[in-house]
């Protein structure tokens, strides 16, 4: 099993899935995070309820964060 921390270090400057606590799924380029799981993604697409929209740059709080899949 691969940790948290090392997964994000290895996903830097990549596309990541982030699916977030209300069942929204956020796509982007990883481009930051802290010791707290907080993250900033680029060039994010949210999808959720048959809709996909382009939301551009995000911050994530990591608490609000149930998975993370590498892309």
């Amino acid at each position: 099993m691969i940790m948290p921390m090392k997964m994000l270090e290895e996903s830097l400057n990549k596309k990541v899935s982030l699916l977030l606590k209300d069942n929204r799924i956020l796509q982007g380029i990883l481009s930051g995070y802290d010791d707290y799981m907080n993250m900033v993604l680029d060039e994010v697409e949210e999808s959720g309820d048959n809709v996909t929209k382009k939301i551009g740059t995000v911050v994530i709080r990591g608490s609000n964060v149930v998975r993370i899949v590498p892309l």
